[in-house]
């Protein structure tokens, strides 16, 4: 956000001043403090993110392999779930018993995490019934727990915002606001006509 207030070299003090610039513009909007609870949701969002990012890549490693000995798996947890038990059976007639277990191994992991983000789903679907806000964002229709749970802790407070269009410039959905509404110099011109 401070970037292009950045003048020159990166260090303490250019960023201090660039910061310094930055909270003067008109338009910046401040955002409250989030409560402990929010910020671990949003713990709770990034560990989850990062497991599902490792999952997939194990799921890829699994099928690369068992690509090598002429097993094409399909694409999809579900599919590889499905299929690797009856590969592995396959391939492990011709290669070495340290090759199989190794791919056994593989597939166990990748279980592995599924279980964990699981769980981490269940302690954000019990955060979500325990808190209305979320509860609320997830009766519109196609918000669900996860989009819920992290827009409440992401939000902070929603009374920092005058509209529904200026938290969604504030997410980067929409232009962002910077219109007067009728008020201001704009106003002033067409009562001057």
């Amino acid at each position: 956000m401070v970037k292009p207030f950045v003048l020159r070299n990166k260090n303490d003090a250019a960023g201090a001043r660039a910061i310094w610039t930055a909270v003067q513009q008109p338009g910046i909007k401040a955002v409250a403090v989030k409560s402990e609870g929010q910020q671990a949701v949003l713990a709770l969002h990034r560990v989850r993110a990062q497991l599902v990012k490792f999952r997939t890549a194990q799921v890829n490693g699994l099928r690369a392999l068992l690509a090598e000995y002429a097993e094409v798996m399909p694409q999809g947890r579900a599919g590889i779930r499905r299929d690797v038990p009856a590969a592995l059976g396959r391939v492990a007639e011709r290669l070495p018993a340290v090759v199989i277990d190794t791919l056994r191994e593989q597939y166990a992991r990748m279980g592995q995490l599924d279980e964990q983000v699981q769980q981490i789903e269940q302690r954000l679907q019990h955060w979500h019934r325990e808190n209305e806000a979320s509860r609320r964002l997830a009766e519109i229709p196609a918000v669900g727990v996860l989009g819920a749970t992290a827009a409440v802790a992401t939000l902070g407070d929603a009374t920092v915002f005058k509209s529904g269009r200026e938290f969604a410039a504030w997410l980067g959905l929409v232009p962002r606001q910077s219109g007067t509404g009728g008020t201001g110099a704009a106003a002033g011109h067409q009562q001057a006509r």
